[in-house]
């Protein structure tokens, strides 16, 4: 995931450098190379939702095997404080899975298609701007589905204590507990979820 977002960012800030007129005019030299193609950039905004595609996909499958009573080794089924009672953090999954799911659709590069206009004058685009606002919508569920998963793991922590776990992942809890108040029975999860959401745009969980 480094690796991709290394290479994403060099290429951006090659081609966001670059000039995309034509002609190019460098003092007395005029140039018409056809330098006005977008689509190095809408590339590389495809290749990063399909990326966080994939690091969504990954963290949802974690906030499943901390609430799934089949598979999180003997927590609370759903992280409830009164199982059968409470729904506990059953629907954050939910929502979790259904926000995968959008990125999976909206993973489908634009970059692949080009429909021509201007008269036959723009024969080929890159449609890089439905790139990017595709990405951008990827980028807003993707860090809602981070804040589920730390919210999910805070409350896992929580009901393991008195254990702890590492002082980096304490600092983390404390962090989200800041934001978001310890779970004791049921409410509605959205303003936790926006909190984090938050603190995580702020890189307030970048240990």
């Amino acid at each position: 995931m480094r690796d991709t977002l290394a290479v994403a960012r060099a290429v951006f800030q090659i081609e966001l450098n670059s000039a995309t007129d034509n002609p190019l005019v460098f003092g007395d030299e005029i140039l018409s190379g056809g330098n006005f193609h977008g689509e190095p950039l809408a590339f590389q905004l495809d290749f990063l939702a399909v990326a966080l595609c994939a690091l969504s996909g990954i963290s949802e499958r974690r906030i499943d095997r901390l609430v799934n009573p089949a598979l999180n080794e003997e927590l609370p089924p759903f992280l409830a404080g009164h199982p059968g009672l409470e729904s506990g953090l059953m629907m954050t999954q939910v929502t979790a899975a259904s926000l995968v799911a959008e990125n999976r659709v909206l993973a489908y590069p634009a970059s692949t298609g080009s429909i021509t206009t201007s008269g036959n004058k723009e024969d080929f685009v890159s449609m890089g701007m439905t790139s990017a606002s595709k990405l951008q919508r990827v980028t807003r569920n993707t860090r809602a589905v981070l804040a589920i998963e730390a919210l999910t793991a805070a409350r896992a922590l929580d009901l393991l204590a008195p254990l702890r776990t590492s002082p980096v992942l304490e600092e983390a809890r404390t962090r989200i507990r800041r934001v978001s108040p310890p779970i004791e029975g049921d409410r509605p999860f959205y303003r936790d979820i926006a909190a984090i959401e938050g603190l995580i745009a702020a890189g307030g969980l970048c240990l």
